[in-house]
């Protein structure tokens, strides 16, 4: 039996398994393993597993499973843990480069406050279900009048497994602009149910609220999950394109252990 050491990170409640694997020793095709790690009856319980490996033009190379140990696609949250725990593995220092499953990302630790740069946005679709955008992973934005009434899981997941979407999934983000800001919850596919936050859909639903509103110039939002708070920087050029995206917010270490194979 392997003793695999493991630390787990919390983004906003989005959590998650990180793993030293420089020795690249991790058997990533072992999908059945990693879905075994996180499953929160009988593993240590996570919305995703995370390597850092070594990478020879960057900080460090992040590698993000989801919930079903499948390989994802860019996770905001989790590049937000994956820094703090690089950090904490001195494979970086305050400022980090690094690559993910979308390229290259930048990353800045100002106190507990973590900044991640996010891919560039071209374009929104106007969809039956919603606005739809990739913003490193795919999702629809969808604007409610009741945020509490939805059910994430039913609506998210008929969503998700419709004709449309069926083939490669997509996340699905319910949002109510109120008075105190725009609050949100999600959908995720590879985890298949609610989550607490979700960093690239906190993205999407800014960058939505942004072309909704026909607001552009430097914009920066808020965004209340049911984890906490995220903030979005970006700069809206109109036509649906927005670059210099940001994703800011904490992340915290919950505990560490070794996990016994």
């Amino acid at each position: 039996m392997t003793n695999i050491p493991f630390t787990k990170y919390h983004g906003t409640g989005n959590d998650f398994i990180l793993i030293d694997d420089r020795s690249e020793q991790f058997n990533i095709a072992d999908f059945r393993f990693i879905a075994g790690m996180c499953e929160r009856h009988f593993g240590i319980g996570a919305d995703g597993l995370i390597l850092l490996r070594h990478h020879p033009e960057a900080d460090f190379r992040m590698i993000y499973f989801n919930a079903d140990g499948l390989e994802g696609s860019m996770c905001g949250n989790g590049a937000r843990c994956a820094v703090a725990f690089a950090r904490s593995l001195d494979m970086c220092d305050d400022y980090a480069q690094f690559m993910a499953f979308d390229g290259a990302h930048t990353a800045t630790i100002t106190g507990d406050d973590i900044s991640v740069s996010m891919s560039n946005v071209t374009g929104i679709e106007e969809t039956a279900y919603g606005l739809f955008l990739d913003t490193g992973s795919p999702h629809i934005v969808l604007f409610v009048d009741d945020l509490d009434a939805v059910d994430v899981l039913r609506e998210g997941r008929a969503i998700r497994h419709s004709p449309r979407f069926m083939k490669d999934g997509v996340n699905v983000n319910f949002v109510k602009e109120r008075a105190d800001g725009i609050h949100m919850r999600t959908y995720e596919r590879g985890v298949e149910n609610e989550t607490l936050s979700c960093g690239t859909g906190a993205v999407a639903v800014a960058l939505a609220a942004a072309h909704r509103q026909g607001k552009q110039g430097r914009i920066s939002t808020a965004l209340t999950t049911s984890g906490g708070v995220l903030r979005v920087d970006f700069v809206h050029h109109g036509a649906g394109r927005f670059d210099g995206v940001f994703l800011r917010g904490m992340a915290e270490r919950v505990f560490t252990g070794d996990y016994d194979r």
